[in-house]
Parts: C-alpha cells; structure tokens; sequence
C-alpha cells in the first residue's frame, strides 16, 4: 500500500472507533438516569448517615455549585462509560489497522496482551469499586464530630472516575516487565536482583497514585501489584530458561553481533554419479589415428 492509502485506511477506521464511541456514549447518557448515578452513588450513600450529606429522610445527595456542574458530570461518566463499553470495537479497529505488518508470533503475543490487559484493567477497576466505601469512611470519620460532610457531585464522581482508572492502569504495569522480557530488553536475572527494589518502589507508587492517600488503599493497591510482579518475574525465568534452550541447540550463540559465525565454505567433493561416469568415457583416450572433424 501507498503511503495514502494506509492514511486512508487510518482515517476510516479511526472514524469507525469514533463512531462507536459515540454510540456507546449516548447509551451511557441514557444509562446514567437509569442505574448509572446510583451505581456510582452507592459508595457514598452506604456510609453512615452522619458521614454524608443527607435530606430529613436520610436519603444522602451530593451538591451541585454551578448551573452546568450536572451536564459536564454526565457527559464525562458518559464518555469514560463510552469509552470502556466500545472498548472491544475500537480496539479491533486499532489491531486491524496494525496487524498486516506483524509476523505470526508477534500477532499471538498481541492478542494474548490485549485480553491479558482488559482482565488486569478491569480487575483493578473492580478492586477500587469494591475498597471505595471503606477509604471514603476513614477518610471523612477524620473529621470528627461536630463536622457536617457535603461533598459536591464534581468532586466526588471526579474522585470515583480518577480512582478507578488509576487502579486500572496499575494492574498493567507488571504486565510491561512480561513485555520487556519476551523482547529481550529485560532479563529475568535483572528482575530477581531488582526484586526488593521493585517492591519497594510499587510501594511509593501505590501511595502516589491513590487519590485517597490513605493507607488502606494505598496496601490494596500495593499488594496485588506485587503479587502480579512476582508472577511476571517467574514468567520472565521461564521465558529466559527456555531461550537458553534454544539458544544450546545453536552453534553460534556466543559469537558477537560483529563476528562471523565459523563455518567452512569450502565445496565438499561430490559422490560419482552416472552423468560423472560417461565424462570419463568421452574423455579417454580413442585408439587408432585421429580423426580431424571439419565444419
């Protein structure tokens, strides 16, 4: 394909991704009237009556400050809502676009990296969901008493959306040491000597990245992504144990890059075959006087 035509191709399916963005977005619209906004709201209202802002029935609210402060909240749970359910679409797109230049292997790595991290993506957005009500009462129990908590909806769904991307997104951080790996760019070696470091490290990332800055959640989140570096290390010793095998069946493994791998480019001699017999017979000697062919 010309250089037009693949950005012919990229403008087509970047418009199909696009349009079902849209579509998955105006759906989430609707949904947000209709179990959406008490999805959302669940945390917040199963917190005691005295840790949230609430009418004479106890039926806890949270508050708007401006005029368009309800249509910018629902239009962004709509687009990030939009977003996650046209995930499978946009992202073919994405692989078919990409996958006429990859190699057999590189295609089965693909695939098995794109639902690898859907799974780890949406196992830590649960993880948030579920941990959300338990940082939100250590948070505002802080308080004390005498301290009446009314949070505002931007606020709050702001809070609850950078939350649960954030855990999200590092659940798939181990996965780019697996990445690394299988490129060869890191080396399980360099993973088993770095073991500590990389705790220690998922630690303070953990406590940077929660927006509740709260032990708890900070060790929810630390402690799967140690688990899951801890897998990817093991894989990564598999991964490099079973290119040592590879590599042993090879006879020039340990030579450079720059060096020219021994081999002996001297022609072997040939067996003697019928076609080898007959050029002995025309080249023998001929008994009797020499006979002069003319043209």
């Amino acid at each position: 394909m010309t250089l037009i035509a693949h950005l012919t191709e990229l403008r087509n399916r970047v418009a199909k991704a696009l349009l079902a963005l849209v579509l998955a977005a105006g759906f989430a619209f609707w949904w947000y009237a209709h179990g959406l906004g008490d999805f959302i709201r669940a945390p917040y209202c199963g917190l005691p009556g005295e840790l949230r802002y609430g009418d004479a029935d106890g039926a806890c609210g949270l508050l708007i400050t401006d005029v368009f402060g309800g249509v910018f909240i629902r239009l962004k749970v709509s687009l990030l809502v939009g977003a996650v359910l046209s995930a499978p679409f946009w992202l073919y797109q994405l692989w078919a676009f990409i996958t006429p230049g990859l190699k057999r292997n590189e295609k089965r790595y693909g695939v098995g990296f794109v639902a690898v991290s859907t799974i780890l993506f949406a196992l830590g957005a649960v993880l948030a969901y579920i941990s959300l009500s338990a940082g939100l009462e250590l948070l505002l129990s802080l308080a004390g008493d005498g301290v009446v908590v009314a949070l505002t909806a931007q606020d709050y769904i702001g809070f609850v959306l950078s939350l649960l991307v954030a855990f999200g997104v590092s659940f798939e951080v181990p996965l780019l040491a697996i990445a690394l790996n299988l490129v060869g760019v890191l080396s399980y070696e360099v993973l088993r000597k770095s073991r500590r470091w990389i705790f220690f490290l998922t630690v303070v990332f953990a406590a940077f990245v929660t927006p509740t800055q709260d032990p708890f959640t900070m060790l929810l989140m630390a402690g799967p992504m140690i688990v899951l570096f801890e897998l990817a290390i093991q894989i990564a010793r598999v991964v490099d144990r079973r290119r040592a095998k590879r590599a042993a069946t090879e006879h020039f493994h340990d030579l450079s890059d720059d060096e020219a791998s021994p081999l002996d480019a001297t022609p072997s001699d040939l067996d003697p075959g019928p076609v080898d017999d007959l050029r002995r017979e025309d080249d023998a000697p001929v008994d009797g006087p020499a006979v002069r062919s003319s043209r």
